[in-house]
């Protein structure tokens, strides 16, 4: 397992969009940014199992992150990881978390016809700048 600096931990604690990097069924790279969160040393990644890269990461948990200060875009750290465990248990809490943090609101969007999961990535390795 690997840690974070507290520099590269601020990268994450901001309102810094992360690049989710999984592998689709057919072998063929995704990217998606999004919103997370830290828990520890984990990160947390929120969505409904709807989205593909949440299909992609139930199926291999191998995952690369990306995330890099919006104010200074040379400022990155790219990470390793593989998910941990994905859970539907506070979902929708974590979600309104996220939103007050990226956006000062609840989110508005809860569906409960597509409920929205945590997938904890284990960091493996940290590439930081």
């Amino acid at each position: 397992m690997a840690t974070l600096t507290p520099e590269q931990r601020k990268l994450f604690e901001d309102k810094n969009l992360v690049n989710v990097a999984t592998l689709g069924k057919d072998g063929t790279p995704r990217s998606t940014a999004i919103w997370v969160d830290l828990d520890g040393d984990d990160v947390l990644l929120n969505g409904p199992m709807s989205r593909a890269w949440m299909q992609n990461l139930k199926r291999d948990p191998h995952v690369a992150l990306n995330v890099f200060d919006r104010t200074n875009i040379y400022q990155q750290v790219n990470l390793l990881g593989e998910v941990v465990n994905i859970t539907s248990e506070g979902g929708e809490e974590h979600i309104d978390k996220l939103s007050m943090k990226y956006g000062g609101r609840l989110y508005p969007d809860h569906r409960p016809d597509d409920p929205r999961f945590i997938a904890r990535v284990r960091i493996t390795k940290v590439i930081g700048r």
